[in-house]
């Protein structure tokens, strides 16, 4: 390509590409738009799903297949199309689900495997799912191992469960998506895959593998379009404003960025655009300029003297030639150190993100943006070179030096990074032999995935025998450490200097801890310097305590004297035979298994059937809210919030700049129309504004709506909104529940929803043995994090109507929160729901205000307006979990028989109501598990500056248990007793039960919980293990395990429920509900029931009524008092409000039924209706079903153990292994109801997965003003918690709490 002068005179091509083998060609293109948005908005393939839009969840993925004509082969990789800019994919094919397999072409073997193994929920992040699994099965069959038997893939199991490593799900806790995954491969245990509906247990292995859906390897129904195949890769692209250039040679580079420097042009040097993810734009760019057409840049060269990686290359393709190099033939010790920084390498970010990211471009953000970058450390380490070009000069620098120097100018481009070969001094054969010991270290808050470092280290050190000591003698080492909050990776030259020469030992290891706490110094304030500071001694430890002469001298000698080093060797294990734990975990994954009983008198209720519409979502053809085609006409709005806890708004404007004609209006509280309310959503408790009229009252208040012509326009507009505040005669902000109780700012709780105290405490107290006193607990909050975020589509209609598509839990109050709004009857307004992708009470109260919003500007435009609100905007907004402070005292024997308990508790409800003064009873429900003797407590519902909270999985009751496990512990503590037997004297008898559930206790035998103790203690082999762990602590110093069993009471309120029944004239049933389907398998048992109930009528086809129930979608137009899916009852309740309609069905045909059988002998379903029609029976019958007093609440029952393992040295916490046992009665459906329990949405579990990642992970960190979201959300938004404890010795040792996927 030839650069002609400064217009781009050069001629524009045509963008060329291929989605699901159809043709695209493109000639006018924003450089800037996303292969996502154009998906999403250009093409009738919606399984690409917007879930962070930073690369982060894998919602998005595709498969991108390129052709390369100098090997004749096509290279096919998985990435994120969120980050992929559509003109980077000239010449390529994009599939996706829907091209992978569908419901018109049929679906693939990944689909119906999924289906098949119950892996999916909601659906939202299915599809991606999909296309992760499917390019790594697409790759592993181009490579030479075996042929695999028939019907299997030639991935092995370790393979197959980290292809979908780096895909979020919010729902499933991944293991049944994991079996799925690993049925395609050829060494799975067959015996370890869980529940299915393929085969049944006792069936043989070539029963089972018979009932798969059958793989075909060749993948012969995905082929490369051949007209692609002749497309030319060197591209220039313009649009009105901006263009898009991919030079082919250096020459060409420099021409244009010489070119660019005179004119002053706003350019982006880009390779993938991966850095989107964690650095947004700014600012729009004139043009941009794609580097992997260089050869100079995307090529890997070996020669004697090293291995030369081009800058353009990417992450995966530089880890698979550092392995096969490690074949080849240079020295041992430099194959070691290629092997250890590719696997080093194959944990930075995921495999989709890897397949694009290049290695210079993730060195480049560590330079200019002082990203945290593993590469730069591990590449530092081993004095690594950089060639770097600046203007028409080129020359080679060491990476320390590249890294010091001051930010890259535009003028510059990184070529290539060189890993020299090692060189070994010779020596005679009677001198010691010197050797190479390199090792790198990461510690974060996952192994996997995008989870940036708390400290990342790499140390390469040359190491000899010391011929007359027989120690170690340490000739050289170069030690890096990065990612600790400096500016950028760094060698700790004072202990390199301390540690050459040296032998090594003990003494001499703790000097260089000294050394090094001077070294690692963040430079952020706010960092937990100390924690730093500990692992990367930790991090030392590790590398250099196996080179010291006598391991034995450390545990008795020097170290043990310095409390304040707590660096001292683990003793060796020996493994018992009998030990059921692995010390060595499997890569992702332990196996598991699931038991269940189910009956056959009420068919098809009680069978494990699939999930209603499980293939179109794995598909991708299931219809979200924002996969519904745009209207004509639509426009697109974004939130202009505050970023003041408290402040009056004087004026609102937009970026001058950004004042584009796209930009349709700004909406506030002054477009309310007459008669209409400033009301964004309501409860029986109280409302919210829509927008705030004066004063914004906390961080996320929403202050204006920005409507536009597209989504990312409005996005654009609404971020380059200029706010100016005025802070005059306003009190300051009240931002703790402290400051709350100062200035009593509280939320009443009504009297009907006051918890009652029980028996006497002050007597309670007089009788204990025992007491602590003020003792204090604190909880965080916790983000939904479902992987759809808020969306509406709001279409105006004749006659002042308006019809709302939603994503909500509850439509009803949505109805009439638009309808007081707008100022108009209800009968004006219809709030359609079908499906929600993800909601755990976040698509509650909280989506209410995005479909008014929604409704406000389409009726004042008298247009359609939708809005898909971005990650940041959506987290900032959420509220999410109540925190709160608790302090207790608590009153108990010498036996740990607890005798009374007193509780003050300050819940931080934030500015709202919402249903904040919901969560006291929910507490003390919750908390009410143990028999406490006597209970007494005072909950205050604060009202502080946040984001008003809202109900999240459990609400309320996860606090309490958790409060109520904190006190036992404390209580086995004291009484240096084991905390199970605290446990287990305090378990309720049934008649302390009543005494403390005064309304729900049920009949004795309903009272389970003994029971399911017991044997939960013998399924679990709880004393043996409890036994195990013990002498697994006493031989172990530096890794200990814990094992803890704990009950559960779930208090559950069943809910008045509308349905409707109606059948067609030829014998197809729909059902209308007032729940929505959140994944839970609400359609799947309804249809159920209504198979089962309709099947009282005895004729023939009946038993296939199943495959005649479609389920449809909520519309309050066509269904009122649909009320709100919460609190885990909604699927009983609608069932019975189906089988209440199914009845009055039967009843209608059954004297027809009757007459026709006397008649006919016997008579079909589809006859039987078709003679109803015609004799006018009305076949549409409705309910609702209200509970009766005694059935309205109840209790659930349920237990677990679990044990997990911390490393005092680092930190890193993981579970080994948890059993959960509980009661839910008879399953309405086994399959759906396993996967509820064990990873959401169960009411008998509380959410077992979710709830972990609350106390384990996903406590929220941000500043007081609940801003926490700063450059990639999904990065940085997902800290884990650092605890700072003792060991037992007085040693200071930092927990990271986290989920491991181990």
């Amino acid at each position: 390509m030839e650069v002609k002068g400064n217009s781009g005179s050069v001629t524009p091509t045509s963008l060329v590409f291929a989605v699901n083998g159809e043709r695209f060609e493109l000639s006018n293109v924003d450089p800037s738009t996303t292969l996502l948005e154009f998906l999403r908005t250009h093409t009738r393939f919606k399984s690409v799903k917007l879930g962070c839009g930073e690369g982060g969840c894998g919602a998005c993925v595709v498969l991108i297949s390129k052709y390369d004509p100098v090997h004749e082969k096509v290279e096919d990789f998985t990435a994120s199309s969120c980050l992929t800019l559509l003109c980077s994919i000239h010449g390529c094919s994009i599939t996706t689900s829907e091209g992978i397999g569908n419901s018109k072409e049929g679906f693939h073997p990944i689909h119906e495997r999924l289906v098949g193994f119950h892996a999916t929920q909601c659906g939202f992040c299915t599809p991606g799912m999909c296309v992760s699994l499917f390019g790594t099965l697409v790759n592993v069959e181009k490579t030479n191992r075996p042929e695999p038997p028939s019907g299997f893939s030639k991935v092995t199991v370790t393979e197959a469960e980290k292809a979908i490593a780096g895909n979020l799900c919010r729902c499933t806790g991944y293991r049944p998506i994991a079996d799925a995954c690993k049925s395609f491969s050829a060494d799975v245990d067959m015996e370890d895959l869980g529940l299915n509906s393929f085969w049944k247990k006792g069936d043989s292995k070539d029963l089972k593998l018979s009932r798969l859906p059958q793989y075909d390897h060749h993948h012969k129904n995905i082929r490369f379009p051949m007209f692609l195949k002749e497309i030319k890769h060197d591209v220039f692209i313009a649009s009105e404003k901006h263009t898009w250039h991919r030079p082919t040679s250096l020459k060409e580079l420099q021409s244009l960025l010489k070119l660019n420097h005179a004119n002053e042009t706003r350019i982006k040097l880009i390779v993938s655009n991966t850095g989107m993810g964690y650095y947004k734009d700014k600012e729009s760019y004139d043009k941009h300029i794609d580097l992997s057409g260089i050869y100079e840049l995307s090529k890997i060269r070996k020669d004697p003297t090293g291995i030369e990686i081009g800058a353009a290359v990417s992450i995966s393709k530089a880890i698979e030639a550092l392995r096969e190099e490690s074949r080849s033939d240079f020295l041992s010790d430099f194959v070691m150190i290629l092997e250890k920084i590719a696997d080093h390498m194959g944990k930075v970010a995921s495999g989709f993100i890897r397949n694009t990211a290049s290695v210079g471009g993730n060195l480049v953000m560590a330079q200019k943006n002082n990203f945290p970058s593993d590469i730069a450390t591990i590449l530092l380490a081993v004095d690594s070179m950089v060639h770097i070009m600046t203007g028409t000069q080129f020359e080679w620098i060491a990476l320390e030096e590249f890294l010091e120097r001051p930010p890259l100018g535009l003028q510059s481009v990184l070529l290539s990074i060189k890993i020299p070969v090692l060189e070994l001094n010779k020596s005679e054969s009677s001198e010691p032999r010197s050797r190479f010991l390199f090792e790198t270290y990461r510690a974060s808050p996952r192994p996997l995935g995008n989870a940036l470092p708390y400290l990342n280290a790499a140390f390469l050190v040359k190491v000899s025998s010391c011929k007359d000591s027989g120690g170690t003698m340490i000739d050289t080492c170069r030690l890096s450490f990065g990612a600790y909050g400096t500016k950028h990776a760094i060698r700790a030259k004072n202990v390199e200097e301390f540690l050459a020469g040296k032998l090594l030992s003990v003494s001499i290891l703790y000097e260089a801890f000294k050394y090094l706490t001077a070294t690692i110094v963040p430079n952020d304030e706010n960092s937990k310097a100390a924690y730093y500071s500990s692992l990367a001694a930790a991090f030392i430890f590790q590398c250099f305590n196996p080179l010291i002469e006598s391991p034995a001298g450390i545990t008795n000698g020097y170290l043990n004297g310095y409390s304040n080093m707590p660096f001292v060797k683990d003793f060796e294990l020996k493994e018992n035979q009998k030990q059921t734990h692995h010390d060595k975990f499997p890569t992702l994954l332990s196996s598991g298994k699931q038991i269940l009983e189910a009956g056959n008198e009420c068919h098809p209720i009680g069978k494990p059937i699939r999930k209603s519409g499980a293939a179109l979502q794995a598909s991708g053809e299931a219809v979200f809210v924002d996969d519904i085609p745009s209207p004509p006409n639509c426009l697109h709005g974004a939130y202009i919030y505050s970023s003041k806890p408290l402040a009056r708004v004087t004026s609102i404007k937009l970026s001058p700049e950004l004042q584009l004609d796209g930009v349709r209006d700004i909406i506030s509280s002054k477009d309310i129309p007459s008669g209409g309310e400033n009301i964004g959503s309501k409860t029986i408790f109280g409302m919210e504004p829509l927008f705030a009229e004066e004063i914004a009252q906390c961080v996320g208040d929403r202050l204006a709506f920005v409507v536009a012509d597209t989504q990312i326009l409005a996005d654009m507009a609404a971020n380059s909104a200029i706010v100016d505040y005025d802070i005059e005669n306003l009190e300051a902000p009240i931002l703790s529940v402290e400051d709350a109780v100062k200035r009593s700012s509280f939320f009443e709780v009504p009297p009907f929803l006051r918890p009652k105290q029980v028996g006497d405490v002050s007597k309670g107290m007089a009788e204990a043995d025992h007491k602590i006193l003020s003792a204090e607990v604190k909880l965080g909050s916790q983000y939904y994090f479902y992987l759809e975020t808020q969306t509406a589509l709001a279409v105006p209609d004749e006659d002042n109507c308006i019809t709302v598509y939603c994503s909500s839990q509850c439509p009803e109050f949505t109805h009439s929160t638009i309808a007081r709004c707008l100022g108009i009857p209800e009968n004006n307004v219809r709030v359609i729901t079908r499906r929600v992708g993800g909601g755990f009470g976040g698509k509650a109260i909280k989506a209410i205000t995005i479909a008014t919003s929604c409704a406000l500007a389409a009726q004042k435009l008298c247009r359609p307006v939708r809005i898909y609100l971005n990650r940041k905007t959506d987290m900032i907004m959420a509220g999410g979990r109540h925190p709160m402070k608790v302090t207790y005292s608590v009153g108990f024997k010498n036996d740990g028989k607890i005798t009374a308990l007193e509780l003050q508790i300050l819940v931080n409800a934030g500015i709202y109501e919402d249903v904040s003064v919901m969560i006291p009873e929910h507490i003390i429900a919750g908390l009410k598990k143990y028999d406490w003797g006597a209970l007494s407590f005072d909950i205050k519902v604060c009202r502080t500056n946040l984001p008003s909270r809202s109900a999240m999985r459990g609400p309320g009751a996860l606090q309490g248990s958790f409060i109520a496990e904190a006190v036992i512990e404390n209580i086995a503590a004291t009484l240096s007793m084991d905390v199970d037997s605290v446990r287990c004297i305090n378990l309720h008898t049934h008649k302390s039960l009543q005494y403390f559930y005064e309304d729900c206790f049920g009949e004795p035998f309903e009272y389970t919980l003994p029971s399911i103790w017991s044997k939960l203690a013998v399924s679990a082999s709880y004393d043996q293990r409890t036994k195990m762990v013990k002498e697994f602590n006493r031989i172990s110093t530096w890794k200990k395990r814990g094992i803890s069993r704990v009950p559960v009471v779930f208090h559950l309120t069943i809910r008045p429920t509308p349905g409707k029944v109606s059948i067609f004239s030829d014998g197809s049933v729909v059902v209308e509900i007032g729940g929505i389907e959140l994944g839970q398998g609400l359609w799947t048992k309804v249809k159920q029931m209504a198979a089962f109930s309709l099947s009282a009528i005895q004729c023939d086809g009946t038993g296939d009524l199943l495959e005649k129930v479609r389920v449809v979608q909520s519309d309050t137009m066509s269904l009122i008092q649909g009320g709100f899916t919460a609190g885990s009852t909604t699927s009983e309740s609608s069932c019975e409000a189906v089988r209440l309609s199914c009845n009055i069905l039967v009843e209608r045909l059954r004297p027809l039924e009757e007459k026709l059988q006397e008649e006919m002998g016997s008579i079909k379903w589809e006859m039987l209706i078709l003679q109803a029609y015609l004799q006018s029976v009305n076949l549409s019958a409705s309910s609702f079903y209200v509970p009766s007093n005694n059935s309205m609440s109840y209790l659930n029952y349920g237990a677990a153990v679990s044990e997990v393992e911390i490393d005092l040295l680092t930190g890193e916490t993981k579970f080994l292994q948890t059993d959960i046992l509980y009661d839910c009665g008879q399953s309405l459906n086994p399959a759906v109801d396993l996967g509820q329990s064990s990873y959401q949405r169960s009411k008998e579990t509380a959410s077992f997965m979710e709830q972990l990642g609350w106390i384990r992970f996903n406590i929220s960190v941000g500043g007081p003003c609940n801003h926490a979201c700063g450059k990639g959300t999904l990065w940085t938004g997902c800290c884990g918690k650092i605890l700072e404890m003792e060991n037992g010795q007085g040693v200071k040792v930092f927990i990271i709490l986290e989920i491991s996927e181990e």
